[in-house]
């Protein structure tokens, strides 16, 4: 396969959870492109995920649309239910849906800190334990960690643990699903230009890129590349890793 062939997931399944923008969204575009079926997942912002539906539509995809909060058990299963109902099955399952906050030490509240792990952490424990039992040989679960697990920045140190708790849920459901033929990975991207990083000051990404080998910051592409890789055939022999993808960064 040539560096700029897509990989094949035809006839596959995909949940893109957090899908209406940024990392998700391109994931959805690109997955869809490599002929799987996508379901758009997204919390509150339905305009953007049903107008990246529109789009895959047009250029001859199939996808829909999911609602639902993925920090609430109920709303997991219903969102993997209607997949499944609407699509026949489920073969990959991402989870991207996360926050990114700036809490200084010394004003990591009580109510931050159980937000920035419901989102990043237990969401990705619900949905996973919600899509599993639809999950057969040769399925893939890939979650989105983050390069700050090797490098953790002031201001940032609940984002990075819990991002870190991400990695270890990784290698961990790698070894619980492996006996079914399910394999658990992780991409660790660096700061990318998505919705999320936009409170970051423009000396903050000049600092960034110019310590990148890359001199830049990822776009969603450059990580939405990698994810579909992790989903697709062509990963069968990677399993419980986190690969980072920050153009050199850590």
């Amino acid at each position: 396969m040539s560096v700029t062939e897509t990989p094949d997931v035809s006839g596959k399944t995909a949940l893109i959870t957090g899908a209406s923008g940024g990392i998700g969204g391109e994931t959805a575009r690109r997955l869809a492109k490599a002929g799987a079926k996508v379901a758009v997942h997204y919390n509150s912002n339905a305009d953007s995920a049903t107008k990246l539906v529109e789009e895959v539509t047009a250029a001859g995809g199939t996808a829909i649309a999911v609602g639902g909060n993925v920090t609430d058990e109920a709303a997991c299963k219903a969102i993997v239910e209607t997949t499944v109902s609407e699509f026949g099955g489920l073969d990959i399952l991402v989870n991207n849906a996360g926050i990114s906050s700036f809490i200084p030490f010394g004003e990591m509240t009580a109510e931050a800190i159980d937000k920035e792990f419901s989102v990043n952490v237990k969401s990705v424990i619900l949905m996973t334990q919600a899509a599993a039992p639809h999950l057969e040989n040769g399925g893939r679960v890939v979650n989105v960690s983050s390069n700050l697990i090797h490098a953790p920045i002031p201001g940032m140190t609940a984002y990075c643990a819990a991002k870190s708790a991400v990695a270890c849920l990784t290698l961990g459901f790698a070894k619980e699903l492996g006996e079914k033929g399910i394999s658990v990975n992780a991409v660790s991207p660096g700061a990318t230009h998505t919705p999320m990083t936009a409170w970051l000051p423009d000396d903050m990404v000049k600092s960034i890129s110019d310590a990148t080998p890359l001199s830049r910051l990822s776009m969603p592409d450059d990580i939405a590349d990698v994810i579909v890789f992790l989903a697709s055939p062509a990963s069968r022999w990677v399993n419980g890793r986190s690969v980072v993808v920050d153009g050199g960064l850590v």
